[in-house]
């Protein structure tokens, strides 16, 4: 089962896990959370419409799903994974970039521009960096790295975490039993990765065009 199959067929799988794995599934999908923002090697793994489904699953009584249960699963994963993903950062950031083999594991397009967004923005990215995917994962990495404290690291990261638990449970909860959304859940879930990816291409593009610029 390919990645990018189990994207586009998250709902499918999302009910074999149930169907397996019972009450087992609230450790699994914390876990898929937890390391998608808490290990800055893995930004690829599934998050907006992981807790999308999840929370579509839930929704209908029939899976035995709790939602409350799930929302609080869902933003402790977020809080602690990005609360680890600061700790590497802080302990290992420098080691870890200047190292020729594990710097090959680090995406170093993408943490240049986390380090773009978090110099814009300042501690906001920490929050605002939630809703990017392959962002959230660096921005923990990059605060870690630098001079924010953690006290105020932590202030954004909770802010950050229950707002983006919140809108991805609702949007899940409240529409993903919809007819037309279940009949067309596949595209649905590619929308949600393609909207998602957009500030993502934006500031690559901004990156090129003025690396472009300094060039001439």
């Amino acid at each position: 089962m390919s990645l990018v199959d189990f994207i586009l067929h998250i709902d499918s799988h999302m009910v074999n896990i149930v169907n397996n794995f019972g009450l087992w599934t609230y450790l699994i999908l914390f876990l898929i959370i937890f390391i998608e923002t808490g290990v800055v090697i893995l930004p690829f793994l599934p998050g907006d419409s992981l807790i999308f489904a999840a929370m579509a699953l839930a929704a209908n009584p029939d899976y035995g799903l709790n939602p409350l249960v799930m929302f609080v699963i869902f933003f402790a994963a977020a809080t602690l994974g990005d609360s680890m993903n600061y700790e590497i950062g802080e302990h290992f950031g420098q080691f870890a970039t200047e190292n020729k083999y594990l710097s090959k594991l680090i995406n170093k397009e993408h943490l240049d521009e986390a380090h773009g967004f978090f110099e814009r923005h300042g501690g906001k990215t920490i929050a605002i960096g939630r809703f990017i995917p392959l962002i959230r994962t660096f921005v923990p990495f990059v605060a870690g790295s630098g001079t924010m404290k953690y006290t105020k690291f932590l202030k954004f990261n909770v802010l950050g975490a229950f707002l983006w638990v919140l809108v991805c449970s609702l949007a899940g909860y409240l529409f993903g039993n919809i007819p037309v959304v279940q009949e067309h859940f596949s595209m649905i879930i590619l929308g949600i990765v393609l909207v998602s990816l957009i500030p993502v291409l934006i500031t690559a593009l901004k990156g090129r065009k003025k690396k472009a610029s300094t060039e001439e």
